[in-house]
């Protein structure tokens, strides 16, 4: 057949047709409007490989990397074979970037949202209330702020999943009138506030998930209405009991888990009736009285926790015909009476260490007790590698601790030189984890010294119990090590992990909410932990428990509880008595000790080296001092001799100088100043307070030097210097802190200012918090300096007034212009800093020859005014969280009002910024106090130039109300001086950005 060109020319055109006409339909299934918003969603999700040349409808991924929980799928629901709509979006374990985007809501056929586990962060759009949707799940995220209320306008929900995020604030009432809600999960996020008594009209509900948050109140009542649960978690919610007794009538359970209760004691719960129940947990609810026959009725039982409570009596005979029992925890309990001996012998894990009182159990194993622990020998020291291989380090030898037994164990090591054990209690619950181990070993890199201290650890779902027996009697240093090593540093759901637990020493909680990536700075980076006991009886006890806080299920299911990777215990005056040698030899030998150490103590004293020295031994004489020491020579190593191009700092103390020890440790020197004619106390004031002080968010101190004429203090090395300089200096020394950074640097700073005020031993008022005085670590994680340091007079600085130590512009009126200090003296100054971290500007940046504009009062006007969010720093854009700006700038106004009574300690401004209480706004807008703050300023002035001018030394009045605190200083001690500009009685200690040593910081 002949084709002629007029006819090819037609058929190709025929061809072409066909096929645009097969691609356009393909391409149309979904309406234009819906195609358009998938594509902003995709774009705010960060989901980048969806291809709109394809169909969206056969949008779908498989899961090449065996990714536990991925799912990338897209489902349409069509009308015949032309209209199509989208209907379900599953995007899990894909570790999106993005945020919740408010376009979902023109997806008006959508019915099922499921983002889980994914980095997304922001809030939940309230747009998403005019939707249709039966299932949301949102679980292991980065959400913050508050449940919209709108979401109760979606009278088609389901399912409700909102799991490990950071999400805050009350739970609306309005969700109380969702008619057909099944699922309710909330744990693990920052949720405050009482439950709504409109949550009672629930009574769909068949499960319901509030565990690891900070409610108030106590368990209502109105929980009996729920009589189609099936499921109910109440984990370490910060609600109070008792349990209600209306809990009789959820006849449904299966599953039935309280525990970490407050409040006062109560008897147990009437639960005659749940025989349905397979999982009963009633840990810690100060539960007292005996534990109840009918328990042993529930044929269906296979989980029964009834640990550390003040349960009395015998254990119930009937137990034993729980044939179906997988684990029974009796441990930390009251019990008396004969162990039945079924439980001794049985297979199951049957936990009842410590269960008893005075030894009330009869016929015992020794599992049960510490009792008649036989000792030949008695110990002044023990090293474990806790999870690992036995490893000697640094001349001590950390003996294996690799036991892997199950969910109920008790290990007991004894050698020649040391005699420990371990309990464990618990079983990890809904878990998804790849293996079922006690013990975890690290996979990916550690950031730590000493690594093979690290690679492995012990972890425990509930109760970790370490003893060391046959001690001698006296004074102990425990060092706790620890690294997460479970979590992903990365910029995924792995690293969104909260692991949280309580830490007690000798039956003395001396950490509580203790968490490791936040004490370390970081994923797989060490922190070791220091405290002080005494033994008294030659047993220590170091125990850790999770109290359920925290995230259970990130990156998967069943990572929680305690985690510790060493432990090493000495008792540092214990001298071990000499051995084969006769009475008259050691007489001998002591003597002739003696001779010659008086010899040299006389020629070194006749040649004055002995002079300082001696005095400072016995300032230092009684000190518990937790650092450690170094030599001279060693510093001077580390400094390169002190070279000036290492000098990172110059005040009238002295210098500050970067080092690096053998080891790889960066180090900042603090050289005291031999012209200080205060420097010697004052350097032993800051041994003796920064010892006893440590947290995450102070700067931590390594240790000193005391030899010949030199007084140094060695402290940890910021890589990012103080916060003044990354906000404020100069532009190339400026960082680009993020919203979320700035907002971690201020919940920082508030948690290190609550540990000084209310958590350590010492009570110490700071004096002189401002943003030079907050540094910052590689990771930029925030810590005060500069909390140690007296009072300094230094002749050759006359510029600096003693009279009031502190800085203007950040020092409370009360204490400025009467010399009243209490703790809420730093509760205004850290309002101060507030208000510069949301601002990027210097509280005193508007200074002219005549006058000063202060930042706070640029945003008492811009409060009158009602435009507050014009105090935000210019550089960030529109990129910030709008609720968390508002909180942090009524908390900083809060803070900075006149009176002092109306400042809220720190404790509850942690709070506040952290979304478990509302900052009372009635005190930040009452402009009674807004227009006190104007009138001040003429006052305050007139004292800054009494502080430029006036060198005598006065008398500061120090009162308290909140018992006793502690003065410290000032910035005289400035770790790392800053000054922007000249010299002013701003900086007590300025250094101009043009001097050698801004060279050799900055530029170098």
């Amino acid at each position: 057949m002949r084709i002629f060109p007029r006819n090819v020319a037609s058929l190709a055109i025929g061809i072409l047709f066909i096929s645009f006409t097969t691609f356009a339909s393909a391409a149309t299934r979904l309406p234009p409007e819906e195609v358009e918003a998938l594509k902003i969603i995709g774009k705010t999700l960060g989901k980048t490989n969806w291809d709109f040349s394809a169909d969206p409808c056969t949008f779908s991924t498989q899961n090449t990397q065996n990714i536990k929980g991925f799912e990338d799928m897209l489902n349409c629901t069509c009308n015949g074979t032309t209209v199509c709509h989208i209907t379900r979006i599953a995007l899990k374990a894909q570790n999106l970037p993005g945020t919740l985007p408010p376009e979902l809501a023109r997806l008006t056929h959508l019915q099922d949202i499921d983002l889980s586990r994914n980095y997304l962060n922001g809030t939940i759009p309230r747009e998403w209330g005019s939707m249709k949707l039966v299932n949301i799940s949102l679980l292991g995220n980065r959400l913050t702020g508050p449940i919209p209320k709108e979401l109760a306008n979606i009278n088609t929900l389901a399912t409700v999943s909102l799991e490990f995020n950071q999400l805050s604030g009350p739970i609306p009432a309005e969700l109380g009138s969702l008619p057909l809600l099944e699922k309710l999960h909330l744990t693990s996020n920052n949720f405050t506030g009482e439950l709504p008594k409109e949550l009672a009209r629930l009574t769909t509900l068949q499960d319901l998930w509030i565990g690891g948050n900070y409610f108030t109140g106590k368990i209502p009542d109105f929980i009996q209405n729920w009589v189609n649960l099936t499921r109910l978690v109440i984990q370490g919610s910060g609600l109070d009991g008792p349990i209600p007794l209306g809990i009789r009538l959820l006849t449904k359970l299966s599953d039935l888990r309280i525990s970490d209760l407050n409040g006062s004691q109560a008897s147990f719960p009437p639960l005659n009736n749940l025989t349905s129940l397979r999982t009963l947990i009633l840990r810690s609810c100060n539960i007292s009285g005996p534990v109840p026959e009918y328990l042993g009725t529930m044929t269906k039982l296979k989980q029964l926790d009834l640990s550390f409570n003040n349960l009395s009596g015998e254990i119930p005979s009937n137990f034993s015909d729980l044939s179906k029992i997988e684990m029974i925890y009796l441990t930390g309990n009251l019990l008396s009476g004969p162990v039945p001996g079924w439980m001794l012998h049985t297979e199951k894990d049957m936990n009842l260490f410590g269960s008893s009182s005075k030894d009330n159990f009869s016929g015992n194993d020794s599992c049960l007790t510490l009792r008649g622990f036989s000792c030949d020998r008695t110990r002044s020291s023990f090293h474990i590698n806790c999870g690992g291989k036995e490893v000697s380090l640094d001349g001590n030898k950390y003996e294996s601790d690799v036991d892997g037994n199950g969910p109920s164990n008790y290990y007991s090591h004894s050698t020649t030189t040391t005699d420990w054990a371990f309990s464990s209690t618990g079983n990890f619950m809904d878990e998804d984890r790849p293996k079922d181990s006690f013990t975890w070993t690290n996979s990916s890199v550690l950031s730590v010294k000493n690594s093979e201290l690290y690679e492995d650890a012990r972890i425990s779902p509930i109760s970790l119990t370490y003893f060391g027996f046959c001690l001698v009697n006296g004074k102990y240093i425990v060092n706790l090590h620890f690294a997460e090593i479970m979590f992903n540093d990365s910029e995924s759901y792995s690293s969104l992990g909260r692991r949280i637990f309580h830490i007690y020493i000798q039956g003395m909680r001396v950490q509580k909410d203790f968490n490791i990536v936040d004490a370390a700075g970081g994923i797989g980076k060490e922190i070791i932990m220091n405290y002080t006991t005494n033994v008294t009886d030659g047993t220590l006890e170091i125990r850790f428990y999770w109290a359920g806080k925290g995230t259970t299920g990130l990156p998967f299911r069943g990572v929680y509880g305690p985690l510790i990777s060493a432990i090493s215990v000495h008792n540092p005056d214990y001298e071990p008595p000499p051995k084969g040698i006769s009475t008259g030899a050691v007489v001998g030998i002591v003597a002739t000790a003696a001779f010659v150490i008086i010899l040299l103590l006389g020629i070194l004293w006749w040649r004055g080296f002995l002079i300082c020295k001696d005095t400072i031994d016995q300032d230092l004489k009684g000190l518990e001092l937790q650092t450690g020491s170094f030599t001279l020579r060693q510093i001077k190593t580390a400094t390169d001799n002190f070279d000036e191009a290492n000098k990172i700092g110059e005040g009238g103390f002295g210098s500050v100088y970067k080092g690096l020890l053998s080891d790889g440790t960066v180090i900042a020197v603090k050289q005291l100043s031999s012209k200080s004619k205060q420097g010697n106390r004052e350097f032993v004031n800051e041994i003796g307070m920064i010892s006893a002080l440590q947290h995450p968010h102070l700067v931590r101190l390594y240790g000193c030097c005391i030899e010949g004429n030199q007084l140094l203090l060695v402290y940890e090395y910021m890589e990012n210097n103080s916060l003044a300089r990354a906000l404020f200096g100069p532009e190339e020394c400026q960082l680009q802190l993020d919203w979320p950074t700035r907002y971690k640097i201020c919940i920082g700073i508030a948690r290190g200012l609550a540990y000084l005020h209310e958590e350590s031993r010492l009570k110490i008022v700071h004096r002189d918090i401002k943003a030079t005085n907050v540094l910052l670590d590689k990771n930029l994680n925030p810590k005060i300096s500069d909390f140690g340091l007296a009072k300094l007079d230094e002749e050759d600085d006359t510029h600096i007034s003693t009279r009031i130590a502190g800085t203007y512009g950040y020092m409370a009126p009360e204490y400025a212009m009467r010399g009243h200090l209490t703790d809420k003296a730093d509760v205004y100054s850290f309002g101060i800093v507030a208000l510069e971290i949301v601002s990027g500007r210097s509280n005193t940046s508007y200074r002219t020859k005549e006058y000063c504009l202060y930042l706070l009062d640029w945003a008492l006007v811009l409060m009158e005014k009602g435009n507050l969010m014009e105090l935000v720093d210019p550089k960030l854009g529109s990129d910030f969280n709008k609720i968390e700006v508002t909180v942090m700038i009524n908390v900083a106004l809060l803070c900075t009002n006149v009176s002092p009574a109306v400042r809220p300690a720190m404790s509850s401004i942690v709070s506040m910024l952290e979304g478990r209480t509302v900052p009372e706004t009635s005190s930040v807008l009452d402009p009674d106090a807004s227009y006190e703050k104007m009138k001040l300023k003429g006052t305050m002035i007139e004292l800054q130039k009494s502080l430029e001018t006036d060198t005598s030394e006065g008398q500061i009045q120090i009162m308290s109300t909140d018992g006793p605190y502690t003065a410290s200083s000032a910035s005289a001690g400035d770790l790392y001086p800053y000054t922007a500009s000249s010299s002013s009685a701003g900086d007590l200690y300025p250094l101009n950005w043009d001097s050698k040593v801004m060279e050799n910081r900055y530029i170098r």
